[in-house]
């Protein structure tokens, strides 16, 4: 299948498509006399790992680490898929459960402890990722979340009032030149700030981090709260310094 024809078929865009081929996660096996990517059935089998992996919530990084091993299993992929999969049910379950028995709280129709009002909504632990990561990837921890759990809660209030102003400070440069010093400045402190807080950014990474923002609708809804078109602004500008930085290196 032409990439036209697995984007089509799997509702991932083509640009995505590209992307996981760049990156090396999803190469096709083959390229057309012309040049074309050629998406082999093994492909698509990748392709749906991927995915399944993604909506788990582990990181493009760590599925590439996982599905490239050498000890990479199709059929303990799915069952671990399966089961984290059931998991979430479970909550999602749990969640509808709490806001019907909210409704009925509100229409004085039953009562509700503070400890029932957040009832499946405890998502910080999946008892199949890790297993998944030990199985495949026993490189890829998770920096960023060790990290963030060592912090102090006045640490944690820092890094969020530091995280939003920035985003603000974004949003105010929508429309100008990526290039200009203002935003060049403006990048290397969110790139500084990545790295300081939230684990070890290559400027290769970086550039991927801001792909990830126009690629993943989650990314682009939350960061475009700050003012439309900032994920793709913010893409474009961690993009130009990071390659900025790389050819300083040289």
């Amino acid at each position: 299948m032409n990439v036209k024809e697995v984007s089509q078929l799997v509702g991932v865009s083509i640009r995505t498509l590209h992307h996981y081929d760049e990156i090396g996660l999803l190469k096709p096996d083959q390229l057309s006399a012309a040049g074309y990517r050629q998406y082999s059935p093994h492909n698509l089998q990748t392709l749906q790992h991927i995915l399944f992996f993604k909506e788990l919530g582990f990181s493009l990084k760590h599925i590439k680490e996982m599905i490239q091993s050498a000890t990479f299993d199709t059929f303990d992929a799915l069952e671990l898929q399966r089961k984290s999969l059931i998991v979430k049910r479970s909550q999602y379950d749990k969640m509808i459960a709490t806001i019907e028995h909210t409704i009925a709280h509100l229409k004085g129709e039953k009562t509700m402890s503070a400890k029932e009002q957040f009832a499946g909504l405890q998502w910080d632990h999946n008892p199949y990722e890790q297993e998944a990561r030990e199985k495949w990837g026993n490189e890829s921890v998770d920096q960023s979340k060790n990290k963030m759990n060592s912090f102090s809660t006045e640490q944690k209030r820092n890094i969020s009032e530091q995280w939003e102003q920035l985003y603000q400070q974004f949003a105010n440069r929508i429309g100008t030149a990526v290039d200009s010093p203002e935003t060049e400045q403006l990048t290397a402190e969110w790139f500084h700030m990545l790295n300081n807080n939230f684990g070890t950014y290559s400027y290769d990474a970086f550039i991927g981090l801001g792909q990830m923002y126009i690629m993943d609708e989650r990314f682009t809804n939350n960061i475009d709260r700050y003012g439309t078109g900032l994920a793709q602004y913010m893409c474009d500008a961690m993009e130009h310094w990071g390659n900025k930085m790389k050819l300083e290196q040289l």
